[in-house]
């Protein structure tokens, strides 16, 4: 049946962690599986962007042993084990699609996403709307957050307009000052992102896609 093989890759993980396992294995912690698992989500980007479907299944296995791995890690510690990391998921996923799972009706995907956002607020009891967004995340992914979740009069009328764009370019020009010039580029780059979002352009990933494209250049034009 469909995720059998999930059990596989499951028991697979606990005789590795096991008393005649690998002995890396049995060394490894959360924090020191930490930078594996963000290199992993990078590497199943990468696979996205490229558009192979057999690279992709094949980074998708790689960050899902992250996942395993870490909730092994937690079932040798007494805390908890796979099987909680899947119902927990799985019961969220049940709670935040009424329209799926109850009777709600909903007309559009952004209502959806609405429903989302107060449904998880309500869980949480949060009363702030940025709670939640780590700010570990890229920069433009963050900024873009932040814009989102912004309640009414977060974000000023002006922000993100071509207008308000070209006022701080030319500010950005005429700076001169190596603290003030720092600023002047943040403040264009989060005007940017509330362009791209205005618009229906995911930031992060237009500018990733630009930045692959420019290494692709580079590299045909290496001799």
């Amino acid at each position: 049946p469909k995720g059998s093989a999930l059990l596989d890759l499951v028991a697979t993980e606990t005789r590795l962690r096991g008393p005649d396992g690998c002995p890396w294995d049995r060394e490894q912690t959360h924090a020191s599986l930490a930078r594996h698992l963000v290199e992993e989500a990078y590497e199943v980007l990468d696979a996205i962007e490229e558009g192979d479907p057999e690279h992709l299944r094949e980074e998708l296995g790689d960050l899902l042993l992250q996942v395993v791995f870490h909730a092994q890690l937690a079932e040798d510690a007494g805390d908890f084990d796979v099987d909680g990391v899947a119902r927990a998921i799985t019961e969220k996923l049940v709670r935040r699609h009424p329209h799926v799972f109850g009777d709600l009706q909903v007309a559009s995907a952004g209502e959806v996403v609405r429903n989302w956002e107060a449904i998880k607020r309500e869980e949480e009891g949060r009363t702030d709307p940025l709670a939640g967004i780590p700010s570990a995340l890229p920069a433009l992914q963050l900024a873009a957050k932040l814009q989102k979740r912004a309640p009414d009069g977060g974000l000023d009328a002006q922000t993100g307009s071509p207008a308000r764009i070209g006022r701080q370019l030319d500010d950005l020009v005429g700076t001169t000052d190596s603290e003030r010039l720092e600023q002047a580029v943040g403040e264009l780059l989060f005007e940017v992102v509330a362009l791209a979002r205005a618009r229906g352009v995911e930031p992060e990933a237009a500018l990733r896609r630009t930045a692959r494209a420019f290494r692709a250049r580079l590299l045909a034009a290496t001799p």
